[in-house]
């Protein structure tokens, strides 16, 4: 399980030479005394290290930039997250998320690019697969999905959702004592284009950390053979309710579902585990065409300590099952995913937190430092 780890902004910049003194001191106080206006806009970068049996060591790079249109605190906040990185193995990676809302809210862009030399672990399809990874996947991948979305309602959204994936390059490296496989299809790479619509209801001000509202989203989308190696459909079901309690803390909770049907590759079936959805089992272990995930969440934001107010908590639960269809389906093998956590409020005026999460399951543990909540 990837470790990343957020080392002392302080020592990294009084030790390079790119930085004086003075400036790394305003940016140091600029990040933990957040005296800039509620509206403007704000800029965060910090420096990752990273190690994995995969990658060995990896060095990042991550940045987050938020703002609120036209500087108006009425509008929702938007957010652009980035993150780069390279490894002692000769791989890469460039990753962007970002949620932007227009003025008066009424566009909505929500989506992700992935562009990554990343090895992953096969496991195989299904929840009958073992423990030890069968083979590691090196490929090169390329991931841009994007909704374009159009409020037809308060808080209603409809518009186009695409989903581009290009897998290339791809071999599998089996695992020591690997016992035999087949090959899963899509292993000799593919190029997949997803067209289709979306309908969210979004009633969320701060998609960083949300102290109240809703999130649902239902999308269907298309990968037709006209421009694309396989021919396959997905749905997509994801609701989130957050719900106070009391004056700080946060109860949230979410429903994901992902069902596919057709010649779906393997590296687009629905893939369990990751920084988001059951944390602590690693992306992709779990694998299969359709996918109905849980997870509950009880936030402290922040914990009523008296010395600081900028020091808060987190526990969750989770359950997760993948399967090859419905009469397939069996609660009896879903597995489950529990932990905590610390959050520290980076961005005051904005509420916005950076969390360090333990996650433990029954193969093990993960940990996970990211800037705003899993979801």
């Amino acid at each position: 399980m990837l470790r990343r780890l957020l080392f002392s902004l302080c020592l990294l910049l009084v030790a390079s030479p790119v930085f004086s003194q003075s400036l790394a001191k305003r940016y140091l106080n600029g990040i933990f005394n957040d005296t800039s206006d509620v509206a403007k806009s704000q800029f965060l970068i910090y420096p990752t290290l990273a190690y994995a049996p995969e990658t060995s060591w990896e060095i990042g790079l991550s940045s987050l930039y938020v703002y609120h249109a036209r500087n108006d605190t009425n509008n929702r906040l938007s957010e652009v997250n980035g993150f780069t990185f390279f490894t002692l193995e000769n791989q890469y990676g460039i990753w962007f998320d970002h949620a932007l809302y227009s003025d008066q809210n009424k566009w909505f862009f929500l989506g992700r690019i992935r562009i990554q030399s990343f090895p992953l672990r096969y496991h195989g399809i299904g929840m009958d697969t073992p423990k030890a990874y069968l083979a590691l996947v090196d490929a090169n991948q390329i991931i841009i999905k994007e909704r374009i979305l159009r409020e037809i309602r308060k808080n209603l959204y409809a518009g186009l959702e695409i989903d581009y994936q290009r897998f290339s390059r791809v071999s599998f490296i089996d695992a020591p004592e690997a016992p035999n496989y087949d090959l899963p299809l899509g292993n000799e790479g593919s190029r997949n284009i997803g067209l289709g619509v979306g309908l969210v209801y979004d009633d969320r001000h701060n998609v960083l950390n949300v102290r109240k509202g809703n999130f649902m989203e239902l999308a269907y989308l298309k990968y037709r053979p006209a421009w694309s190696t396989f021919e396959f459909n997905t749905i997509i079901l994801d609701t989130r309710l957050f719900r106070p309690i009391g004056q700080q803390n946060v109860l949230a909770w979410q429903l994901l579902g992902q069902f596919t049907s057709g010649d779906v590759p393997f590296n687009q079936l629905a893939l369990m585990g990751g920084e988001s959805m059951m944390r602590g089992y690693y992306l992709g272990r779990f694998r299969d065409k359709n996918q109905l995930a849980t997870q509950l969440e009880y936030r402290m934001l922040p914990l009523p300590l008296g010395f600081t107010d900028r020091l808060g908590a987190a526990v969750f639960a989770g359950a997760a099952t993948v399967f090859p269809d419905f009469s397939q389906a069996a609660i009896h093998k879903a597995v489950w995913s529990a932990g905590g956590g610390l959050r520290f409020l980076l961005f005051p005026k904005k509420d916005i937190y950076t969390r360090f999460d333990v996650a433990f399951t029954q193969e093990g543990s993960g940990f996970y430092l990211f800037i705003g909540e899993a979801f």
